[in-house]
């Protein structure tokens, strides 16, 4: 049998191709412009922008000039374009084909335009099992929504077409939305619809039975029945099938009865949706196929960039639905789903279904190691009494909701050592939520291909969110990256434990310290914020905020340079206290008392040297004063003492040569740290500088630490915490201090057997100022 002919394809089509390659090729190399290309752009012209000088430029170049934008200043070449797999690519190019088909004659273009957006259409519908529905491809995830508005309004009012919202005047249209819809969303819609904000009704969650995120489903009957009785007139409710917080789904069978009861729209939307294309669904999620409108986003599930969302509807009148904007007779405009028309193919069934279930398997895989973890809660399941059916069902959509969101809560139930947690209830809610956070910022700094995020839950509070359906597929999440994230997350737990219990002993140790001051932030995750406070009370406040600033200043900088474990910041961006040094998460084995004495003594010290430097200038000058004075007074003494006659010069030099004076020299020196004036006499006294060289230089530190041990570390509070290099450095330092005993009591003994054979009596209270070299050269013979 012959082989059918093969056709040759277009030259366009295949030179577009190797263009999009090539392009794709320089976007993800990360090679920025050299200077010389910078150099060559720069041309003489000055009233055309730079990039339209001359003659124009190439495609390399200018793709060139798009790298360099992407990139801004950041020279890193580490900072990449985020890979595109092949499927992207078939996206890209669905995007270059629509501007090359749309130059196609209107007959031929109408044809291929009407198979791509039939074949899209009815892929997606096979795919999310919603049967005999329509599609609408948007680029805002909103404006499938707000289409739906504009045909249910059409719907109910039949003379909304001619009248406008005059007719609106007499029955007001209602629209209702859960509480865990995404933010903002019934706001657009109000917005764009020209509708006041009384016409949006938000319907509170469940808060005695069910999840807490699901919408109350008796309390919203009895809205609808109010606002009939007023002469409403109930338009559309949007549900859930995975809230953007916690990924929970509504009863939407229910849902779908109320709405059949009442003549209303039901839409749909949320990640779990994807869970369609499965084999396996759970019951609540299925319910989600009678709805009248869902929308689905492929684009974050599929990886696949720049590919429209789609709106999949039920209606019976065309026309309507042309009037409502869901369908349009432009061909150019139904080519949004040509990137779309081709991903799909690439993938094909296997592909896809493969993708979501990978995700589905991410978030099993990660909530059943969240289970064995303490101090980790998955599950926001109130402790009310809930019948069998009710518990079953929820337990079903916690185990297949692709989204998992845990929180770190404290576990009181096991005893700690060397911490406390009693009185630490107050604002325990704020500082929990601040560990989360920066739990959340941690994991994924640490892991960043898990893609988890912080989210923050109107009753949870500060959560960390796993949606791998929205993220798995652009990041290339595996299941090894979750096994890193659940490690990540075991290390992490005892620091946030023992930070936890740590803050209220470091708050009462500070306390206790009369220059320091303890700042209450509740949203610093970490031990705590400290303040130093000079003790001098004599200054204005201006001056003495400046040495507040001053001394915390440089007292954060002098507790950075220590060897710790501990990180010592200025604190947020934006922080309402100033001048302050936060302190960050703490460990098993931390020294808390050590820690805050250590910082106060630390601030003291450059409270003194600073104080010394400014009274510097004061000090000398009031000890030139005082030595002037006292030069002074020792002249007026010479003078009485030697007479006046031998200060006159030739009467002088005779006298002294017939009856020579022997006089005294008192030298003095000045002290820059005590700005006092002393006699030298101490110095040249024998007796006195061997006193002064017996006594001790500085007192020694009575807290002894191993050199291979970090500051602040309690001895013995871990296996690990002392090395054998700091156990045999620790007996080097006790065999030095024991020789230098031994030596001092050896200086000692000599010191009575050199004064008997070598001081005569009146040598040592001798008054006579002897030379300074001289005097060196009679100590070393003494000695």
């Amino acid at each position: 049998m012959d082989k059918p002919p093969v056709k040759m394809m277009d030259p366009t089509l295949a030179e577009m191709g190797n263009h999009l390659s090539g392009a794709m090729n320089i976007l993800e190399s990360g090679k920025l412009e050299s200077e010389q290309g910078k150099e060559r752009r720069k041309l003489s012209w000055k009233d055309i922008p730079g990039p339209l000088q001359g003659d124009g430029q190439d495609v390399v170049s200018i793709l060139q000039l798009v790298q360099n934008l992407m990139h801004g200043d950041d020279d890193q070449q580490g900072h990449r374009m985020q890979y595109v797999g092949e499927q992207g690519h078939m996206a890209l190019l669905g995007h270059s084909l629509a501007a090359y088909i749309s130059v196609l004659e209107r007959e031929r273009l109408r044809k291929l335009t009407t198979r791509i957006l039939s074949d899209t259409t009815l892929w997606l519908c096979r795919l999310f099992r919603y049967e005999n529905g329509s599609a609408y491809y948007h680029e805002d995830d909103r404006e499938g929504l707000l289409k739906v508005c504009r045909l249910v309004i059409n719907a109910h009012y039949e003379e909304y077409a001619t009248e406008g919202f005059t007719v609106l005047s007499s029955k007001h249209p209602v629209i209702y939305q859960s509480a865990a819809c995404r933010p903002g969303l019934g706001q657009h819609l109000c917005s764009q619809l020209g509708l006041p904000l009384s016409s949006l009704c938000i319907v509170p969650c469940n808060t005695m039975f069910g999840s807490l995120h699901q919408m109350d489903v008796a309390l919203l009957d009895k809205l609808i029945k109010d606002d009939r009785e007023s002469g409403k007139v109930p338009l559309l409710l949007i549900a859930n099938a995975g809230t953007p917080g916690a990924g929970h789904t509504d009863k939407l069978s229910r849902l779908k009865e109320l709405c059949v009861q009442y003549n209303m729209w039901l839409h749909v939307e949320g990640v779990n949706l994807a869970t369609l294309a499965l084999g396996q669904i759970s019951s609540t999620v299925t319910a989600a196929t009678k709805c009248d409108s869902m929308t689905l986003t492929p684009g974050p599930w599929l990886g696949l960039p720049a590919v429209p969302a789609v709106t999949l509807y039920r209606h019976e009148d065309p026309a309507l639905s042309l009037t409502a904007g869901l369908t349009s007779s432009q061909p150019v405009e139904k080519l949004r789903a040509l990137p779309l028309w081709l991903s799909l193919q690439y993938l094909g069934h296997d592909g896809i279904v493969e993708r979501i279930k990978h995700a589905s398997q991410l978030s099993q895989q990660l909530l059943e190691h969240l289970k064995t973890l303490a101090s980790i809660k998955t599950s926001d399941i109130l402790d009310s009494e809930v019948s069998l059916l009710e518990a079953l069902r929820m337990v079903e959509d916690e185990l297949n909701s692709p989204v998992v969101v845990f929180r770190f809560s404290q576990d009181n139930s096991a005893p700690s050592s060397g911490g406390s947690v009693e009185g630490y209830f107050a604002g325990e809610r704020d500082i929990i939520d601040a560990l989360n956070r920066w739990l959340g910022e941690q994991l994924a700094q640490q892991v960043p291909l898990s893609g988890v995020d912080v989210v923050e839950l109107e009753d949870e509070g500060t959560c960390v969110r796993f949606s791998p359906l929205m993220t798995a597929a652009a990041l290339g999440t595996q299941e090894n990256d979750v096994a890193a994230l659940v490690e990540k997350l075991g290390e992490m737990i005892p620091v946030l434990c023992c930070t936890l219990r740590f803050r209220q002993d470091f708050k009462d140790e500070v306390l206790q310290q009369a220059s320091l001051s303890y700042i209450e932030d509740l949203s610093w995750p970490g031990l705590g914020v400290v303040r130093y406070e000079p003790r001098n009370t004599d200054l204005d406040e201006d001056k003495r905020q400046q040495s507040v600033e001053k001394i915390n200043s440089e007292l954060l900088n002098k507790l950075m340079e220590l060897d710790t474990d501990l990180e010592f910041s200025c604190g947020p961006e934006f922080c309402e206290e100033t001048n302050c040094i936060f302190i960050g998460m703490a460990t098993e084995d931390l020294d808390v008392a050590e820690l805050v004495e250590t910082i106060g003594s630390v601030g003291r010290d450059i409270e003194e040297s600073g104080k010394l430097l400014e009274n510097m200038t004061e000090v000398v000058r009031r000890g030139i004063q005082e030595a002037e004075l006292q030069l002074q007074k020792a002249n007026e003494e010479k003078l009485i003492e030697e007479g006046v006659l031998r200060q006159i010069p030739l009467v002088g030099s005779v006298l002294n040569w017939f009856s020579p004076v022997q006089a005294s020299v008192k030298g003095r020196t000045f002290n820059l740290a005590e700005g006092c004036l002393d006699s030298t006499e101490p110095v040249y006294s024998i007796k006195a500088q061997m006193n002064t060289e017996a006594s001790p230089d500085s007192p020694k530190s009575s807290t002894k630490r191993f050199p291979g041990q970090k500051l602040f570390r309690r001895h013995g509070a871990g296996s690990d915490s002392i090395s054998d290099t700091s156990s045999i450095s620790h007996l080097e330092e006790s065999f030095r201090e024991t020789a230098q005993v031994q030596v001092t009591d050896v200086e000692e003994a000599e010191v009575p057997q050199e004064n008997p054979a070598h001081i005569p009596e009146d040598t040592a209270s001798s008054d006579q100022r002897v030379p300074e070299g001289q005097e060196t050269e009679s100590v070393d013979n003494l000695r």
